[in-house]
């Protein structure tokens, strides 16, 4: 029985091509705006997470002035290496600690020239920061505290200096100061918020400070929990001895910043996520305009099929037989339309993510959901047509013309 309305309903369906494509586009733009932007909303997801995850894990940072702070940067209380000694010795579940200061300076090598992020740090930078070398190692402790000019390059970099010659041994020249290159970072990419990774030297702390700030000012303290359930402690014991450091007293505001950057990946997903669902529930409303659609059409059809129907009940169909006939024709039509648009949705999402670098990530069960939703659509909307064709009066019917 199934099988039998099955093949009427496509026969009918592709008597009439033209109107069926048409009563099937609207759950061709239905489906496929859903399934492109869910499928392009989970790739976006999937490589901010990917993004935050290459920064580090369980890592903090701490930078100087406060939320309720404005002014010039000048104007900021910046960190000292006794604020570093104090964390690193005092806060509990600090197992990492690195201070930081960068800018952007010339570097040359040979008779090329570019400009590049400077990063002055320590050794326990490279493991907080999950930074691998390709070639070379990094500055040691003893490098670090003697401020020995020793340079550790990125992948970018490189590339515009040396082409694919190991730099490892050469002397670049930073702002006209010579820095030996002891390492070749492996490559990172572009990182969360859109910048080079790659494109970068770093260096002892001292080392840079001496030469090119001529100040002791720290600008930025990252630190590594041991685990996830150390962060939050970790965070509350570094601002208790920050405040007593800097002397802020009771009820003031603090002068410093401190951010949880796994929040960072999780506020941003969590925000992607639901203007996701939202765009979602927007494209939606295109599967209701499908359905309403499909309903008018069948409608059509029975009017144009009423004397069809009228043998049929006089030869002995039942009504049950009818309804059922004209719900799979409802339905058929809907699953085309939603077949078609997976597809679509899946062409766009592939195009936009390939063209901006996420990930590709169709969902299976995404792509059945729609497919059955589709269908039921299909059921819903077609069934008040095929009601009216299962009651029509046969001897009516009959001298219908």
């Amino acid at each position: 029985m199934i099988s039998s309305a099955l093949r009427l309903a496509l026969r009918e369906l592709w008597a009439n091509k033209l109107r069926t494509f048409l009563t099937c586009t609207g759950m061709i733009i239905g489906v496929g705006a859903v399934i492109a932007l869910l499928t392009i909303g989970a790739g976006v997801t999937a490589s901010i997470n990917h993004e935050f995850a290459s920064i580090g894990k369980n890592l903090v940072w701490i930078w100087p002035g406060g939320e309720q702070q404005r002014g010039p940067a000048r104007e900021v209380k910046r960190f000292t290496w006794r604020d570093l000694d104090l964390v690193r010795r005092t806060v509990p579940g600090v197992v990492l600690i690195a201070p930081s200061v960068g800018s952007g300076h010339s570097v040359k090598f040979g008779n090329l020239d570019t400009q590049t992020t400077i990063i002055g740090t320590t050794p326990d930078y490279f493991p907080i920061r999950l930074w691998t070398f390709a070639e070379g190692r990094p500055f040691s402790d003893a490098e670090s505290g003697a401020g020995r000019m020793a340079c550790v390059m990125g992948q970018s970099l490189r590339a515009k200096l040396f082409g694919n010659a190991n730099p490892v041994g050469q002397r670049v020249r930073i702002d006209g100061l010579a820095c030996e290159v002891i390492g070749l970072l492996a490559p990172k990419g572009a990182g969360t918020f859109g910048q080079d990774e790659d494109d970068r030297i770093i260096m002892p702390l001292r080392a840079y400070q001496r030469r090119f700030t001529g100040d002791e000012w720290i600008n930025t303290l990252q630190l590594m929990a041991s685990s996830s359930s150390e962060v939050q402690p970790m965070i509350e014991g570094a601002r208790a001895v920050l405040r007593q450091a800097r002397n802020i007293p009771t009820g003031k505001p603090d002068d410093f910043t401190i951010e949880d950057v796994n929040s960072f990946g999780e506020e941003t997903t969590a925000v992607l996520g639901y203007v996701t669902l939202f765009v979602g529930a927007v494209a939606f409303i295109s599967l209701i305009v499908g359905g309403i659609g499909i309903m008018n059409i069948m409608l059509v059809s029975v009017t144009e099929r009423t004397r069809e129907i009228g043998i049929r009940l006089a030869i002995g169909a039942q009504e049950r037989d009818v309804l059922t006939q004209f719900l799979i024709e409802a339905m058929t039509l809907a699953v085309l339309g939603g077949l078609a648009g997976v597809l679509l949705g899946l062409f766009i999402a592939w195009m936009v993510t390939g063209a901006l670098g996420w990930a590709f990530l169709p969902s299976a069960p995404l792509i059945i959901g729609a497919t059955v939703f589709s269908a039921l659509i299909g059921i819903g909307f077609g069934f008040f047509p095929a009601r009216r064709a299962a009651r029509l009066n046969p001897i009516e019917a009959l001298r219908f013309e």
